[in-house]
């Protein structure tokens, strides 16, 4: 069962709600200052670059590593994409397997493994920027630009799995802009304050039967 996303995480003022989960906050905290102090191996037999969000849901993370993949192969090089297994994202590993060369597996430990085995030169990962282990190559945020970071707060107040700090570890951001927004400029602000050297690509790829997936 998938439950749906609170309403409530994506005012742009904090509500009752907000702070009645405040406290709950404490175990995603938790949770990401575990995380940060695990150490992370850098693959060396293959490279990964992973495209995952800290906003939970909805950012195009499916169409940006598609569009990745193809990108890659237009430069002569061999890459593959891959997801880890999960019951309720049939839908987007089924569209990924019909698009491209795909590995699917519920590790992503096994997916680095099979990956090598097949010889391909890059693994671009669609989600997996909470992994534990895997010290990817490069790392991109997607973000959709009308929902932005929603009421800002972190998981079940808001819809953040990381504070918006987190950017400074990462290398580019994928904005997704599919209707015109006037809070560009603020949220190209917003970054630039985090991580002033961030790429930022406005994202608006437009890919039949794949918008429903993200």
């Amino acid at each position: 069962m998938i439950l749906k996303k609170p309403k409530f995480w994506d005012f742009k003022k904090p509500n009752f709600f907000v702070y009645l989960l405040y406290p709950f906050t404490i175990f995603v905290k938790i949770n990401n200052i575990i995380s940060s102090l695990i150490p992370k191996k850098k693959i060396t037999e293959i490279k990964t670059i992973c495209v995952g969000n800290l906003y939970v849901g909805g950012t195009g993370k499916t169409p940006t590593s598609l569009f990745l993949y193809n990108l890659l192969k237009k430069m002569n090089i061999n890459p593959v994409t891959a997801k880890k297994f999960y019951n309720n994202q049939i839908d987007e590993q089924k569209f990924l397997k019909d698009n491209s060369n795909f590995i699917s597996c519920d590790d992503r430990k096994e997916i680095v493994k099979k990956a090598i085995e097949m010889k391909f030169d890059i693994i671009v990962f669609d989600d997996g920027l909470q992994e534990k282990w895997i010290n990817y190559d490069i790392k991109f945020a997607c973000f959709d630009s009308e929902k932005w970071i929603g009421n800002g707060h972190l998981i079940p107040s808001g819809p953040l799995r990381e504070k918006m700090n987190a950017l400074k570890n990462y290398h580019g951001i994928f904005l997704k802009t599919v209707n015109e927004n006037s809070n560009l400029d603020y949220i190209y602000n917003k970054i630039r304050d985090i991580n002033p050297n961030i790429k930022i690509f406005e994202s608006n790829i437009e890919i039949k039967n794949i918008n429903k997936f993200n």
